[in-house]
């Protein structure tokens, strides 16, 4: 008689998951940050806001002030579903600073813009919808929209952001093929991780697409006022009020240890998103909610933000002079005007994910650019981080990058490995090239 088998698993629950829970993946930028805190590494990967220049005597003051102030029991106990109506009228004015005309009743505040996506998700979405996204998309939200067994269809970009034509041909085909298209993610103002932003011509014709097709938009803003250049464009949702929900944060601008976010949406809409929140926290954390308000009250934020502008801008140059010097011949990058990332495209033949162990031997790390698309494209290119380290260690990661990926080209010569052709996804838009690079 033949011994019985016995199967062993190590996930005892794994028949009593709902569908969803498989669509759930580690975030690749999370799956590296016990790596990339090492201090030998330089880490150009993770999106981390650097807050070495946030006053914190300021805000310990502010804090202190609020607790012993009338307003601390209040700061220490459940609040409204929908938001402190403070902070609500608050955050409408730090929208009029990209042209945003709001009331306070159609803001919800919640915790942080990421889980205003999933809120809005959530009350949009069902299985099996289409939600279209640039090419390529933040990690983030690729993962809240797999979550919520959504299928995502990307959308070229270029330069000058995403290109109005191919949208109205998405929109269009998967239409006609009975498909329903809840909504268009995109991030209009130094994408992440693409670092590009989207012209105002763009924005006119995208809206124009969005009212000819009745496609909702949700604009994710986070980095909407660190604009390094002197040139802020206006939020598309100042524009257009019905057609467009606004995702903020204060991660960016003041600290995302605090995580408040928000949404401003229209009220039909708003009624919902407040009674998704209740279900899903029953209220947006108060506390946090009253030192941000604290904060505003108490601090020039205005100037703060001049101050985080300066910071970014001297790290985005030091990585826009180090790429040149270090990068191989056929890499090329973008030239972020705002926010914290240039998306690197490798020499061909060369797979960043491959490549990533050997990086984290040579003490530098980075993500992957197959993280920002739903269909695994994305294997020639690299999102750069230079928002955290110090200009010196920019240079120096790039420094050591540039020694990876040099012998990464010299070992495919050797073999004689074939380079493919660019994917028409792939967004390059060269920047100081070198001789070798034209």
């Amino acid at each position: 008689m033949e011994p019985q088998r016995r199967d062993t698993r190590l996930d005892l629950y794994h028949d009593r998951y709902a569908a969803r829970a498989f669509g759930m993946k580690e975030s690749a930028v999370r799956a590296l940050f016990a790596v990339a805190n090492r201090p030998e590494v330089v880490s150009l990967a993770g999106g981390m806001p650097n807050i070495a220049d946030l006053p914190l005597d300021v805000v310990a003051n502010a804090l202190s002030d609020m607790i012993q102030s009338a307003a601390g029991p209040k700061a220490l106990q459940y609040g409204s579903g929908q938001g402190e109506p403070m902070l609500r009228e608050q955050i409408c004015e730090v929208m009029a600073e990209e042209g945003i005309k709001a009331h306070p009743d159609d803001v919800t505040v919640t915790v942080g813009s990421q889980q205003g996506l999933d809120l809005v998700t959530r009350i949009f979405c069902d299985p099996g919808d289409v939600i279209l996204a640039e090419a390529p998309s933040y990690v983030g939200a690729l993962s809240t929209f797999a979550s919520y067994e959504t299928q995502v269809v990307h959308v070229e970009m270029d330069e000058d952001g995403l290109v109005p034509e191919r949208l109205r041909e998405a929109v269009l085909t998967l239409t006609a093929a009975g498909k329903k298209v809840k909504f268009l993610y995109t991030i209009p103002n130094y994408s992440n991780p693409s670092g590009i932003t989207m012209t105002l011509e763009r924005r006119k014709a995208v809206l124009e697409v969005a009212r000819e097709t009745g496609l909702l938009v949700v604009e994710d803003n986070p980095y909407g006022l660190l604009d390094l250049e002197g040139e802020r464009l206006p939020a598309i949702r100042s524009m257009e009020s019905e057609q467009v929900l606004y995702l903020g944060s204060f991660s960016k601008t003041f600290s995302p240890g605090f995580r408040v976010g928000w949404v401003l949406a229209p009220h039909a809409v708003r009624e919902k998103l407040v009674l998704a929140q209740e279900s899903a926290t029953l209220s947006p954390p108060t506390f946090s909610q009253y030192a941000v308000s604290t904060y505003l009250k108490a601090h020039d934020w205005r100037h703060q933000i001049d101050v985080f502008r300066n910071m970014y801008r001297e790290r985005r140059d030091a990585m826009l002079k180090a790429l040149p010097e270090y990068m191989p011949a056929g890499s090329t990058w973008t030239h972020p005007r705002g926010g914290f990332f240039i998306w690197l495209t490798l020499p061909a033949g060369i797979d960043s994910q491959a490549m990533l162990p050997r990086a984290v031997t040579n003490r530098v790390a980075y993500t992957p650019g197959t993280a920002f698309y739903a269909d695994d494209l994305g294997a020639r290119n690299i999102r750069l981080s230079y928002c955290y380290p110090t200009p010196e260690r920019i240079r120096e990661g790039v420094r050591r990058l540039g020694e990876v990926l040099n012998r990464e080209s010299q070992l495919n010569r050797t073999f004689g490995v074939h380079p493919g052709a660019t994917h028409p996804h792939s967004v390059e838009e060269p920047t100081s090239p070198r001789p070798d690079q034209a």
